[in-house]
């Protein structure tokens, strides 16, 4: 293996199916695919019309009154540091980051505390970071990413892992996602008529219907190939390699895919040219089973594959262990990485005839496969992918066409007055030409978002520094979506949870900012959004930092921004509306960044972790660059639970 290469040394996993190399799916030659969905009391309970999920049965017992997605989150960790006590021992002392990624993050303590007579005022439970500050951390993290991709995080938490070991900003990197089912995320899959109708989802079979959910967790520990230590080698090698990255954006609809999958085939190029062009011998799926996502991922297959599309094995781990959300690309990623070591091409669940020119087994064969590639799509037009191989399938001479460049930002542009004007839906429409009714329905975290990045296009092009068009977009959040998750919970509260507004549950997602501005504004690059807390938005400005100066983008616009409505004030009732944005580019602007870094201490501290932050506000720290007369040195961000989050510039 090369310096390019990074290595799976250590892995935790939850699934339906069980846990570690039993959650991961992969079977045994001449098998059907296992699966673990099943109709579900809590979902029956919501009288949901499709109650099917995938429930880790493994943690009923152990829940208690905790969080289930702090258990999944805890266990995955505390499996993965256990294995790697045993292969690299006094890991704990070496610089450790951490890259995690949740859809829905604490949306089962949402529920609670925003209930009737609940009790959100101060509780971090209830947000989406709750469930990693409350989970067992086994040493401080730094550098920190909470990837807030919708289902996509996992795959991009894990390709942002990579880019800081090949950066040297860390020596281990822990990166995975979780999420467990609950009734509000449920609700909203069943509105969108995206839920199966009978509990068994088709993964690119004729007659599917839609996905079930799923709940699980996955962390795995990465290493740069060249670091690997003796005691670890035969760790590494029964694990894989991680050896490419893409990410991009449809920018084409906030919930349905690009039908040709063009973005998704960008992804896929990019992780394959950063892989450096190894032959794929097997796919590991997105595979929703929707009939729309399905259809645009084998598009973007036979843009990749070309005439390898229908002999390549591919593997939809989904119809077995339901959508795990933001665990679903770590598990997945995992699994391929399993069958590769096994010399098996894995089943995938589900029966009809196939669809889409692609390869999908009815049972596993032998397949001696040596690098493959995973795909994620996501909510707001998001994609990534990874290029993985077996160690002893990559040269020991394979060089990286990586080079890690500068990083500049512009000036910024702030709205923190006026705010009411500045989301007006027909002003905004005709700055932009987007829809004035898609305006009007979104909700204001879109609105003021999109009004700051209109503000930062106007004042680029009056600099001359060009247009933003094909640039990415990473979305800074404090309490993210909290606002409209409160008015869409206080709707199935009132009515039902099979009658949910269709139209306001894609703006739960924390990832709708930048999809919803990709869209409107030609964003194509990277889209996503982190944190949450007083740092995301320093967060935002360094993971952007990150993914230009690896080369995964030239140009990312960040947006920290802050809707402070009645949910926000009634976890911290200070909070109010803002919003920042500024570019980050591989090319000369107002300041050179220095350099950037997020730490999250291993324990909390004293007291709970928002109680003493009366307002959470992203946007707040980044402020300094927007005024004229300043030219900070650094900023600075720190959290209640001990943590922080920073930035230098050198102003030119």
């Amino acid at each position: 293996m090369s310096s390019s290469d990074c290595a799976v040394i250590a892995f935790g996993a939850s699934s339906a199916l069980g846990e570690g190399e039993a959650a991961l799916g992969v079977g045994a030659v001449g098998e059907r695919a296992p699966v673990a969905i099943t109709r579900d009391a809590e979902l029956v309970a919501a009288a949901l019309t499709r109650p099917f999920c995938a429930r880790v049965r493994a943690i009923d017992d152990v829940a208690g009154d905790a969080d289930r997605a702090t258990v999944l989150l805890t266990r995955a960790l505390g499996a993965c540091a256990k294995e790697l006590d045993a292969s690299m021992p006094g890991w704990r002392t070496k610089r450790v980051g951490l890259a995690i990624g949740t859809s829905s993050g604490g949306m089962r303590s949402f529920e609670a505390a925003f209930a009737e007579g609940g009790v959100a005022e101060g509780s971090a439970a209830a947000t989406y970071l709750g469930p990693v500050l409350a989970a067992a951390r086994p040493c401080d993290f730094e550098p920190v990413a909470f990837v807030l991709g919708a289902c996509a995080s996992s795959t991009l938490a894990i390709g942002l892992a990579r880019e800081w070991l090949l950066a040297g900003s860390c020596e281990i990197a822990l990166c995975g996602g979780f999420d467990a089912v609950s009734v509000f995320v449920a609700s909203g899959f069943e509105v969108l008529r995206a839920v199966c109708t009978d509990g068994v989802p088709r993964p690119f079979r004729a007659g599917r219907d839609g996905l079930a959910l799923g709940e699980g967790a996955a962390v795995m520990a990465l290493v740069r190939g060249d670091d690997v230590p003796a005691p670890a080698r035969a760790a590494a090698s029964s694990r894989g390699l991680v050896v490419g990255f893409g990410a991009t954006c449809d920018a084409v609809h906030l919930t349905a895919p690009d039908r040709e999958g063009r973005g998704l085939a960008r992804a896929a190029e990019q992780a394959m040219n950063d892989a450096g062009r190894p032959r794929i011998d097997l796919v590991s799926a997105h595979g929703t089973a929707t009939v729309f996502n399905d259809g645009s991922e084998a598009n973007a297959l036979r843009a990749v594959l070309a005439a390898r599309l229908g002999e390549v094995p591919l593997h939809a781990l989904k119809g077995g262990i339901g959508h795990t959300l933001g665990a679903a690309g770590a598990l997945e990623t995992l699994a391929a990485l399993h069958a590769m070591k096994l010399g098996i091409a894995p089943a995938s669940a589900g029966d009809g005839a196939i669809e889409g020119g692609v390869r999908v087994l009815e049972r596993a064969e032998r397949h001696d496969a040596g690098a493959a590639l995973k795909l994620s799509a996501a909510f707001g037009g998001a994609n990534a992918a990874l290029v993985v191989t077996r160690p002893d399938a990559r040269s020991s001479t394979s060089t990286s066409t990586k080079r890690q460049r500068a990083v500049y930002v512009s000036r910024a542009v702030a709205i923190v007055d006026g705010v009411a004007d500045a989301i007006d839906a027909h002003g905004l429409a005709e700055k932009t030409g987007y829809a004035e009714d898609k305006l009007a329905r979104a909700d204001g975290l879109v609105r003021l978002a999109m009004a700051a990045v209109v503000r930062l296009r106007e004042q680029l092009a009056a600099a001359g520094q060009g247009t933003l068009d094909g640039a990415g977009i990473l979305v800074g959040h404090g309490l993210a979506t909290i606002d409209t998750n409160a008015a869409y919970l206080a709707r199935i509260r009132a009515a039902g949870a099979s009658r949910g507004e269709p139209r306001r549950f894609p703006y739960t997602t924390p990832n709708a900012p930048a999809g919803e501005c990709a869209v409107a504004l030609g964003l194509t690059g990277p889209a996503f959004a982190v944190g949450g807390g007083p740092h995301g938005g320093l967060e935002a400005l360094a993971v952007a930092a990150d993914l230009v100066r690896g080369g995964v983008a030239d140009r990312i616009v960040v947006v920290a921004v802050d809707e402070a409505g009645e949910g926000s004030r009634r976890v911290a009732p200070a909070t109010r509306p803002g919003v920042v944005a500024l570019l980050v580019s591989k090319d000369a602007l107002a300041a050179r960044l220095e350099s950037w870094s997020v730490r999250l201490p291993a324990r909390l501290a004293e007291g709970d972790a928002i109680v003493s932050a009366p307002a959470v506000e992203a946007h707040r720290p980044l402020l300094p660059l927007a005024d004229p007369k300043l030219r900070p040195d650094g900023l600075e961000a720190r959290t209640p639970w001990g943590g922080f989050a920073n930035a230098r510039f050198f102003w030119l």
